[in-house]
């Protein structure tokens, strides 16, 4: 028997398991549905639910403060709704000082993002993300006349982030870690 074969009877068994579950004292029609044939989809698992919101929340504190950076607006009201206690913290008094330095960051870092752990994996609050991040194409100008600030080339860096779920529901990364340029390899 061979694979089209195979899922003829399937289909029609599955055809006659459906009639036969509603019959009534009318003979039945087949309908087009009938006879397509039935797919089920298993619902996502929290893990990996968790896991996308997690990675969206961690992608969006990287954009909303390369955003937030062409300005140096260390108050900018974007810069909350993916990060928040330190890793908050820390990104506004970054853009304070390059505010105050007289400096704006000019191009977008470019993230590579791995989750490392789902804690606890049936109902997740916590998730560790590691990352690679290129910031080759994201450096510091001098904000009166555009010329590069004296901070070094980008490069690729080793990341380390954690993301929580919030009471609301939300994610948002609590915490992360740049290292130095050349730190990752990834």
């Amino acid at each position: 028997m061979n694979l089209r074969q195979t899922a003829r009877i399937t289909i029609a068994g599955s055809a006659i398991l459906l009639i036969a579950g509603c019959s009534t004292n009318e003979p039945s029609r087949p309908t087009a549905s009938s006879s397509a044939p039935m797919t089920t989809s298993a619902a996502p698992q929290p893990s990996d639910v968790a896991t996308q919101q997690a990675t969206a929340a961690y992608l969006g504190m990287w954009s909303d403060m390369a955003d937030a950076a062409t300005t140096s607006d260390w108050q900018s009201p974007k810069l909350v709704r993916n990060a928040t206690a330190e890793a908050l913290q820390t990104i506004s008094r970054s853009l304070y000082a390059d505010h105050y330095n007289g400096l704006v960051t000019k191009g977008r870092p470019l993230n590579h993002p791995r989750v490392q752990a789902v804690e606890p994996p049936a109902d997740p609050k916590t998730i560790t993300i590691a990352d690679c991040g290129d910031s080759t194409n994201w450096l510091k100008y001098r904000a009166d006349n555009g010329q590069p600030a004296d901070d070094g080339p980008g490069g690729r860096r080793q990341i380390e982030a954690l993301v929580k779920k919030a009471v609301d529901g939300s994610w948002k990364v609590t915490t992360f870690a740049v290292h130095e340029v050349g730190s990752c390899s990834g």
